[in-house]
């Protein structure tokens, strides 16, 4: 079991890498088609000019406000996308009642939102309430779906046991959606990214990864453009592990107590 566990992950490992060079490999393609090197230039160049970022400490102060933007609208949609997820899911009314909101949400233009959004609040907040908008339909979706699909024997038992509360939401509902908010998380850290520093880049917020990208492509830095796309893959990989890096401490600890 654990042989086969490892030759998978070791096949995944490879597949992501040979992307990562399918990826370079479609860059030079394009370069050579448009016969512009400044749009897109050579793969050593964005490589040298990804090690470069990496070495400055300024980049590093970037990408903590981005990751402070993402986190913190990761956390507040998910917040309110199990909240409404509950309801939707517990209630037919409910879930039809905001199921125009949540299609609204989902299918507006991020520019039309993000303008809006300007008109109403600082611009600081807006890579933070954006995101959190755009994600909470992925979220609350999740959680319905997940709230409908529980096997309806194991709800019979906890009623038996007493009525709805936050102690049965939390030990009954919430691990037995596990499944379904694991991959709206995965989902969302991706996505939740992308919104974050395409806001940024509107709204040019100080200090941000968005407003790296718009500094870059003002001065026709391209290699640096393709560089922090980069950056942001490897920070997508990273917050996208922390689930199962959860659940792997979670159930060490739990074994550790039954010992």
């Amino acid at each position: 079991m654990t042989s086969t566990m490892k030759q998978t992950k070791l096949k995944e490992s490879i597949s992501f890498i040979l992307g990562i060079l399918l990826l370079g490999l479609l860059i030079q393609v394009a370069g050579y088609l448009r016969g512009d090197r400044l749009v897109f230039p050579g793969v050593p160049e964005i490589i040298r000019a990804f090690f470069l970022l990496l070495g400055k400490a300024s980049t590093y102060k970037l990408i903590w406000t981005s990751m402070l933007h993402l986190i913190q609208a990761v956390a507040l949609s998910s917040l309110l996308g199990v909240i409404i997820g509950l309801i939707e899911g517990a209630s037919d009314f409910a879930g039809t009642l905001l199921k125009p909101l949540m299609i609204l949400l989902r299918s507006i233009p991020m520019i039309v939102m993000v303008v809006i959004i300007m008109v109403l609040t600082k611009y600081d907040r807006v890579p933070l309430i954006a995101s959190t908008l755009f994600l909470l339909p992925l979220i609350s979706e999740a959680v319905c779906e997940g709230y409908r699909n529980i096997d309806s024997d194991l709800i019979d038992v906890y009623r038996l046991n007493g009525p709805l509360s936050f102690y049965v939401l939390s030990h009954v509902h919430l691990p037995l959606m596990a499944g379904y908010l694991k991959q709206a998380f995965i989902s969302a850290v991706g996505m939740g990214l992308k919104l974050v520093v395409s806001t940024e880049y509107l709204v040019q917020t100080k200090n941000s990864l968005g407003k790296a990208v718009h500094s870059s492509s003002y001065f026709n830095e391209y290699q640096d453009i393709y560089a922090y796309a980069l950056i942001m893959i490897f920070l997508v990989l990273l917050v996208s592990a922390v689930p199962s890096a959860i659940a792997k401490i979670s159930r060490l600890f739990i074994k550790s107590n039954k010992k």
